[in-house]
């Protein structure tokens, strides 16, 4: 029961950050819903809050999620964080974002060709 509620929990924070942050970005909303549909469904919670707290915090990456982004897709990655990373309250810091972004998935690819 106690595996379910932390899921639950998680599950809801992701939910309140992309609620948050979409529409600030002014993404149309049929793109929103596609973002969901086709990334965002493809990483467990987790795993999109270790993700997010490593790019935009100093989190340390578990290497466990490592074959959840990589099976989410570079695409969806980049998609995901640049979306994060432009929010108005980040301005002047997206090339630093980015960076960590992209050295995140080199990262995972090179653990996930090695598990």
């Amino acid at each position: 029961m106690t595996k379910l509620s932390s899921h639950v929990t998680a599950l809801f924070i992701v939910v309140a950050l992309v609620c948050a942050f979409v529409p600030v970005f002014s993404v149309e909303e049929a793109e929103a819903k596609s973002l969901w549909n086709t990334c965002l469904v493809k990483i467990t919670p987790k795993c999109a809050l270790n993700i997010i707290w490593v790019v935009f915090g100093n989190g340390t990456l578990y290497e466990s999620c490592c074959h959840d982004l990589v099976q989410e897709g570079k695409v969806c990655h980049d998609t995901l964080i640049k979306y994060i990373a432009d929010r108005p309250s980040l301005i002047g810091r997206e090339t630093q974002y980015l960076k960590k972004r992209d050295d995140l998935w080199s990262h995972c690819v090179s653990v996930s060709k090695t598990a």
